[in-house]
């Protein structure tokens, strides 16, 4: 009778394990209608690199980096088209307003915690200035994103140093991307339970163009949390007017990326549409909320040379304007997926002061949707 026993044991084990590292889909949960990526990941857009640092020292640290590479080669001279757009700006995004003016953007993105937006530009500078081919170079565009971590990190510790933004750059890589309690999603809450980092991709049907969208997404905000239309946030108690001294407030840093020539006017009206994803999961962006959409393309006849060799005028060729819809619902149910995705990659964390943030109750959730 004891080996049934033990192999009933060690199946219940693995039945644990395969369901903790399950994504929302893999379980049952449709987010939309148009089909995802290989790995359903910002990296299946191709030249996409993802690189993660993890910080969880002590009982008082809980924080990291996450930097998102568009292509591999130098980036300060084959920039990319891009866009930025501001749901609402309770937030330190750094590099905004060249991004806004020019259209492109010639560094990688660090996000990260409020506090060390600065340690992000300075490694950010320092990565670009000792590229090949750099050596010239005299002011770099860092773009650097946050989320305040406080609850769970000892952000006013600032333990993000210059060197270990280097460090993530240089690590990031293709493939399938962590999410969950990673890099700048480590102390990240979102909805009252614990976010992080999360991902997830469109292939567009050849029909369509045959693009892919890509989006990853830093979740640390609140509202009313719906999965699949079901109302979650309510059934679990965990709502923004609940209880008067609990907030909605928080940040998210959404960034996508896509291989459609689509130049950075109809960037910027797919970093709007990303707000429209945030919004289905229950986010509303609150007044203390800073929701940034970083939008860009890889397509190669796209990029912006540093220097003038190829001649002062620029001939691209672009999407019209007819044919950004499929571009513009691929944005949307990527986002939606990618937030969904963070909250059900986070394990439960204790922090700093001894501040505890449980991960959402998932099997509660997919009784609700009847799926599990």
């Amino acid at each position: 009778m004891k080996t049934p026993l033990l192999l009933s044991i060690l199946i219940l084990s693995l039945s644990s394990i395969s369901f903790s590292q399950s994504r929302p889909r893999d379980l049952g949960i449709s987010f939309g209608i148009l089909p995802t990526g290989k790995l359903n990941s910002i990296t299946d857009v191709s030249g996409v690199q993802v690189g993660h640092l993890t910080k969880i020292e002590g009982e008082n640290i809980r924080t990291g980096i996450t930097a998102i590479l568009p292509h591999q080669d130098n980036l300060f001279q084959q920039k990319v088209p891009a866009a930025i757009f501001v749901g609402n700006g309770f937030g330190k995004l750094a590099g905004v307003t060249q991004v806004q003016e020019l259209g492109n953007l010639e560094s990688p993105i660090i996000l990260t915690n409020t506090l060390s937006v600065a340690a992000g530009i300075e490694g950010l500078v320092r990565y670009s200035l000792a590229q090949p081919g750099n050596e010239r170079v005299q002011s770099v565009n860092a773009v650097v994103g946050e989320t305040n971590d406080g609850y769970l990190n000892d952000i006013r510790g600032m333990h993000i140093s210059p060197q270990e933004v280097i460090q993530t750059i240089e690590s990031a890589k293709s493939g399938m991307v962590k999410e969950g309690n990673v890099g700048a999603g480590t102390g990240t809450v979102c909805f009252g339970w614990k976010g992080g980092i999360g991902t997830s991709s469109r292939k567009l049907p050849e029909s369509l163009g045959g693009y892919t969208i890509g989006v990853l997404v830093q979740t640390n905000f609140g509202g009313n949390l719906q999965i699949a239309g079901v109302p979650v946030g309510e059934k679990l108690g965990k709502y923004p007017f609940r209880d008067a001294l609990e907030k909605s407030d928080g940040s998210c840093m959404i960034v996508i990326a896509t291989d459609a020539p689509v130049l950075e006017r109809n960037l910027e009206r797919m970093a709007q549409r990303a707000m429209m994803g945030l919004a289905k999961t229950g986010g509303i962006a609150s007044n203390g909320s800073g929701d940034y959409v970083i939008a860009f393309s890889t397509a190669e006849g796209l990029r912006i040379p540093y220097s003038e060799e190829n001649g002062k005028l620029a001939s691209t060729e672009s999407l019209r304007n007819d044919d950004m819809t499929s571009l513009f619902l691929a944005v949307i149910e990527a986002t939606e997926e990618a937030i969904i995705n963070s909250l059900f990659a986070a394990e439960s964390m204790n922090g700093r002061d001894n501040n505890t943030v449980e991960a959402l109750p998932k099997e509660q959730v997919l009784d609700w949707l009847k799926i599990w």
